[in-house]
This record gives C-alpha cells, structure tokens and sequence, in this order.
C-alpha cells in the first residue's frame, strides 16, 4: 500500500452482530441527504426470524443497485454464507463509481475476511487511498490486525458513534 495521510482511512470498530453495519448505513444517508457526493457500498441485513440467518444486502451509495451478497444455504446450514461472486460485482460497481467521478469519501461497509485474506474490496481500498480519496469502513476484532498490516499502521480508529464518525467525515469530506 502506498503511505498516506493518517487521516485517509478511518475505521470502526463495533460491538454486536449488524452494529457497523447500522452505524455506516446511518452516516451514508446523513451525508448523502446532506449533499456530499459519496462512492461505495453499506450493507442492510434482513431478518427474517431469530433462528434463521438474515440475507446481507449491499446498498450501492449513489445508485439504485442493490446486491445480496449471501447464500440461502437454510435454517441448518453452518459457515460462511457469503456469495463471493456477488461480493466481486459490487467491487466492480464500485471500481465503476470510482472511475467515472471523484466522490468526496469512499464508505465500504467492512474490512471483512475476503480482504484480510487480499480479496473484496481491498484493491478498491489501496486504489483510493494511492488517489488521495478518504475510506471509512468498519472491522471487526478478529480482521483487526489484518486492516492495521494493510494500512501499515496509518489507519484512524474512530469512535463507533454516528456523530464522531460524521464528524470526520464531515471534516475530511471537505479538505
């Protein structure tokens, strides 16, 4: 990754299952209905019942595309449910909004395992960064240490709370 201003990644990390998914929806639609021009995805889960696992959306920021990115795979199934082919064409939705305008910030609704592991949204997030756009997403605990090694230690925590994050957001979206 090319070294950035610190300030060029920022990151939250939530407790609770969905939390950073609420909390990055929540300040998408606060700067979007704001009037800043966002690029990138969050992700809306939709329950169904408490012993059913809930399908994961991706809400494309600007556009009407909508992506379920998770398998049916029924009530017994255990492990990953992602559908990593669909995961991959919201990259190229995404790497699409990047190509055809600057947006003030970049929201992606997490650092996950597939880019721990390289994959996902990660060139989509070396690429801002290397083009001086700021990125906002969400990690959790356990893919921590692996956005920390991406970011070559530049990354920004940030309060897990809607008006903190907005706050930066706010900030960086106009420098």
């Amino acid at each position: 990754m090319t070294r950035t201003d610190p300030a060029t990644l920022a990151y939250v990390v939530t407790e609770g299952r969905g939390a950073g998914d609420r909390l990055l929806a929540a300040v998408a639609d606060r700067l979007l209905a704001e009037g800043h021009a966002l690029a990138g995805v969050v992700q809306e889960n939709i329950t169904f019942a408490p012993d059913r696992s809930c399908h994961m959306d991706l809400r494309l920021l600007g556009r009407p595309e909508r992506l379920r990115i998770s398998q049916d795979r029924g009530p017994l199934a255990r492990g990953c449910r992602l559908d990593a082919g669909r995961l991959e064409e919201a990259v190229a939705l995404v790497e699409d909004q990047l190509d055809r305008h600057r947006p003030a910030l970049l929201i992606l609704n997490k650092f996950g395992k597939h880019e721990a592991e390289g994959r996902g949204f990660r060139p989509v997030i070396g690429r801002a960064l290397a083009d001086g756009l700021p990125v906002l997403t969400a990690v959790s605990p356990l893919n921590l240490p692996a956005l920390q090694a991406f970011a070559e230690g530049l990354a920004t925590a940030l309060v897990p709370e809607e008006e903190a994050v907005l706050f930066w957001a706010r900030a960086t979206a106009a420098a």
